[in-house]
């Protein structure tokens, strides 16, 4: 049986420490991207209008987005710190540490893939598609909306598509990353 430890001033001064605040970071970026992604948009898109829902999905996805960058990039840089045989064997992702590396770095090109590159392209057309609709006087969905408006939403469900499979990587990814450091933990060598 565990021994019981008192709490004192000194013990709760050396819990801020780098591998607590990296706890900190995954715990926050996992339960970020769950809540973004599973539940936060499907009780926006079920309460909100149309075009309020694609509004505010447009002002909080380039926040998440720019949120899990720092943070992953933040885990990384600490885990390749802690953690030095990543840079000898960054060739071999059979190698643990490096595994967890790439895992991290995962995350990062995801989610930056999807802020700088497939977002505003996906803003964009949805702008375009709202602006047609207002034009045509007809929703995207509606029977004989113009070739114009069957190609926007083509392109708004390719480029969705895409968002929301690099979303999903970056989640697998950090339910991987989670699994590890919960069994072998943060410390390195």
């Amino acid at each position: 049986m565990a021994k019981a430890q008192v709490l004192t001033l000194t013990a709760l001064i050396k819990l801020v420490n780098l591998d607590g605040a990296y706890l900190v970071g995954y715990a926050w970026l996992f339960g970020m991207s769950i809540w973004i992604s599973f539940f936060g948009g499907v009780i926006a898109f079920q309460t909100l209008p149309r075009h309020q829902f694609g509004s505010l999905q447009h002002k909080i996805f380039p926040i998440y987005f720019v949120q899990s960058i720092v943070l992953s990039a933040s885990l990384l840089g600490t885990w390749i710190f802690k953690h030095p045989d990543v840079m000898m064997h960054l060739a071999r992702p059979n190698v643990a540490d490096v595994a967890q590396a790439y895992a991290l770095a995962t995350v990062l090109f995801s989610q930056g893939f999807n802020y700088f590159v497939i977002g505003p392209m996906t803003s964009r057309t949805m702008f375009q598609r709202h602006k047609l609709e207002k034009e045509e006087g007809k929703t995207y969905n509606e029977p004989g909306v113009s070739a114009d408006m069957k190609a926007l939403n083509r392109r708004f469900g390719m480029l969705h598509g895409i968002s929301s499979l690099a979303n999903l990587g970056a989640i697998i990814a950090l339910g991987f990353h989670g699994l590890w450091i919960g069994n072998a933990g943060v410390k390195g060598y």
